[in-house]
Formats: structure tokens, C-alpha cells, sequence
């Protein structure tokens, strides 16, 4: 098995390696091939819709060939789920968005999530894919530590300060929002997540591993999305689709 983990900026081997780190050694399925592939660019920071707008250009064109190219299914490195629709009205093999997995798996194990986030200007990306997956009444409350995040490096040099605070949210999003399940804001922020599991007593969600896996259990279960409710598009055109991101 092949999974395509498409990392929504053209980093290095070190920023490469830092999104890999979602998925520990002990986690990695034998015989399963976990590619951490970058976008060819990317945008600053999904602060707003009309960057959202291009991230969903370019990781659709990340992903385009990947049914083409022999992989098995495709997750997205952001809980904004850019290009989800997009990939999954072209491809025929699962395409998930940790976005979509957390907000669905979280109304399994509890009965209202709220969601801790890093920065305030990602409030209305939140906003938008609760409404496209219709799960906004199980939110409880979006809390926000309102720190700049670093798309590269990560928490990392900031776990003291960040891990205190988002800690502090969580407890609040529980105690006076009634949350009873904890998502994290983004796949940059999985290094917090074991400590806030440690620290809340309630179930928090690392988003992109659990969309690799479960990418993975529909894969060996023989499980896609409906092709009646992404309709495949009449024409390929995907060489369209390359020319506006060669720049």
C-alpha cells in the first residue's frame, strides 16, 4: 500500500521531516509506504479566503496524478482540507482531509468538541468546513492562544509557553463551554497533543495521523468516497490546472 501525504509547502528535507514526525516509528504499518510529498508553492500563512483559494490550487495539483502515479489514497497535511473536493471528483481512491476525519471521529467519542487553535485569524477556516460537513452543532466552542504559528519549525523552542496556554483553553473550552472532546486547530500543533491528553482527561485528536490511518483501514477495506457525491468531471483537463501553477 502507497499513501500519497501531500505537505501544503514546498519545504526541505528538515521541514519535510518535521511533518513526518506525525507518524512515529511504532505507528508505521509494515508494508505500508508513507510519502511526505511538498506542494511546488504554497502561500503564507491560510489567513484568510483568498489565500485558502490558492493553497486549494496547489495541493489539487499535488495530487492530481497520484491514482496515476500507483498510490492507494491521498490525506492532505492541513485541517483546512484544501483540494479535498477538488481530488475527489478526479480520483477514484480514498482522499481524505484531517479536517473532515477529526470533526466526524470527535462526534463518535463525545458529544461537543471544541476546537483549540493557535492563531484567531484561522477562527473562519473552521467555520467553513463546519458547514460544508454540516457539524457545526456539535461544536462547543473555538478557543484561540493567538500565537503566530511557524509552518516550518513547528511548536519547537515553544512548548513551555504554548503547551501552558493551550492547556489553559482546553481546560476552559471543558469547564465553561461543556466540550467533552478536544481538537487541535491544526497538524502543525500535533507535538502538543500528548500533553494535552495527559493534562485535559478528555480525548484530543492528532488529525493528521488519524486521517493516515484510517486512509490505510479504507484502503485494506476496499472503502472509497461516493463518485455520486463528487462527480467526476467529463474531461480531464489537468494540464490546465499545471499551467496556472507553473509560476
Amino acid at each position: 500500500m502507497r499513501i500519497k501525504y501531500i505537505v501544503p509547502f514546498p519545504f526541505d528535507e528538515e521541514g519535510l521531516a518535521q511533518r513526518a514526525a506525525q507518524l512515529p516509528d511504532e505507528l508505521r504499518t509494515p508494508g505500508v509506504d508513507y510519502d511526505f510529498v511538498p506542494v511546488r508553492n504554497s502561500i503564507h500563512n491560510a489567513d484568510s479566503a483568498y489565500e485558502l483559494l490558492i493553497l486549494d490550487a496547489y495541493i489539487a495539483e499535488a495530487g492530481l496524478a497520484a491514482e496515476s502515479e500507483g498510490y492507494d489514497a491521498v490525506v492532505m497535511d492541513t485541517v483546512s482540507d484544501s483540494g479535498l473536493a477538488a481530488l475527489r471528483s478526479r480520483l477514484s481512491i480514498p482522499v481524505l482531509g484531517p479536517g473532515l476525519v477529526q470533526q466526524h471521529v470527535a462526534a463518535m467519542l463525545g458529544k461537543r468538541f471544541s476546537i483549540l487553535t493557535m492563531w484567531k485569524r484561522w477562527v473562519s477556516m473552521y467555520e467553513k468546513t463546519m458547514a460544508e460537513y454540516q457539524t457545526k452543532h456539535y461544536c462547543a466552542s473555538i478557543r484561540s492562544i493567538d500565537v503566530r504559528p511557524d509552518q516550518k519549525q513547528l511548536l519547537a523552542g515553544k512548548e513551555e509557553v504554548v503547551f501552558a496556554a493551550l492547556e489553559e483553553q482546553g481546560r476552559l473550552a471543558i469547564e465553561e463551554d461543556r466540550a467533552d472532546v478536544i481538537l487541535i486547530g491544526s497538524t502543525t500543533m500535533h507535538q502538543a497533543v500528548a500533553y494535552l491528553r495527559e493534562t485535559l482527561g478528555v480525548p484530543v485528536i492528532n488529525p493528521g495521523l488519524l486521517a493516515i490511518k484510517l486512509a490505510e483501514l479504507f484502503v485494506q477495506l476496499g472503502l472509497t468516497h461516493s463518485k455520486v457525491a463528487y462527480m467526476p468531471p467529463e474531461v480531464i483537463q489537468d494540464e490546465k490546472l499545471n499551467s496556472l501553477m507553473s509560476a
